[in-house]
């Protein structure tokens, strides 16, 4: 496959109309050496053409479709992935291959160590294009659960507990690392647990919340492209400070401290915000989102948080002129 096949595959997975018309354009191609691309693709398993005439359009299809559920007493993480994965992805980039090692081993750990359910299931899905992997359990549900452990108001917390990274309700066996890096590492991640569910996009770096119907236990879905060029080393040292290894960067999106409805106003908000700030040197607070926010909340935040934390560096990003106001007073007052 040759990069003009990839660029066709990607306008159809884009679902861009008029594939043909678009591929010719863009790689200075024939309509008709293009149709005969995509008749070769279609033959080719890749896509499937529908419609007639000016509706004719395609969709990749999935060159690999598996699952297999295990018992989650006694399941070992690596042992799932030498077996039951590492095979099937065996043709990918090297960095690619490490990523999935990464991800995968991470997530059937959490769910072997963390969600009390009886199973873990593991589905794998390929496409010309893409790898999609998801880890699912029937056990408590990851928000719910860091919410009971950690005594939170609300399992929403939780997730913005998890965005901030360092986070682990089992120090003695678990850094608080795996979901913060492993949602870093792939294209798109998503967590559906119970009626919450939580998505991070790499490319835009934007997470979403959104409620969703009860679903039982948690499901991690992981989607990487299969010519990606990202590594885990480097999505490790973008949270490292110069010459130094540790996981001392943070960025933290201020949004999600933000219930629906709800105004960043009060002291108690931004004590829910920085609370363990003090485990990183930077923090980076990420105000996409967020309009306002009253004197209290930002006084909190930027004066008395800083004041008691005088080792941790703030950096606020992304403010429109009212952030930028309240935050400015607050650090002008310390």
């Amino acid at each position: 496959m040759d990069i003009a096949d990839k660029l066709i595959l990607k306008l159809v997975d884009s679902q861009a109309p008029h594939i043909a018309v678009a591929a010719s354009e863009q790689l200075g191609l024939s309509r008709q050496t293009v149709a005969t691309r995509l008749r070769r693709m279609a033959d080719m398993g890749l896509i499937a053409a529908q419609g007639q005439g000016r509706g004719r359009h395609y969709k990749l299809l999935p060159i690999l479709s598996v699952g297999k559920t295990y018992a989650r007493e006694g399941l070992d993480e690596f042992r799932v992935w030498q077996q039951d994965v590492a095979p099937l992805l065996a043709d990918l980039p090297e960095n690619v291959i490490d990523n999935w090692r990464y991800g995968v081993t991470e997530m059937v750990n959490n769910a072997v160590d963390h969600s009390e359910g009886s199973e873990v299931v593991l589905r794998i899905q390929r496409t010309a294009l893409a790898t999609t992997i998801s880890v699912s359990d029937n056990g408590e549900g990851i928000f719910h659960r860091i919410q009971r452990l950690l005594g939170l108001y609300d399992p929403r917390e939780a997730i913005l507990e998890l965005a901030k990274g360092k986070l682990t309700t089992d120090p003695d066996r678990h850094s608080g690392e795996g979901v913060f890096f492993t949602s870093r590492v792939f294209d798109h991640f998503s967590i559906l647990s119970r009626n919450l569910f939580f998505s991070h996009d790499a490319v835009t770096d934007d997470w979403l919340i959104d409620g969703e119907n009860d679903s039982p236990g948690s499901m991690v879905k992981m989607e990487l492209a299969n010519d990606s060029q990202r590594t885990i080393k480097e999505v490790f040292d973008s949270f490292a400070l110069p010459d130094e290894f540790t996981f001392a960067k943070t960025i933290v999106p201020v949004r999600l401290a933000q219930h629906e409805g709800e105004k960043l106003v009060s002291r108690s908000q931004a004590k829910r915000l920085t609370m363990r700030f003090e485990k990183f040197k930077t923090v980076i607070l990420d105000f996409v989102d967020v309009e306002e926010i009253g004197q209290a909340f930002a006084d909190e935040v930027f004066r008395v948080f800083k004041n008691a934390n005088p080792g941790v560096e703030m950096i606020p990003l992304h403010m429109t002129p009212a952030v930028q106001n309240m935050v400015s007073r607050a650090q002008a007052a310390r």
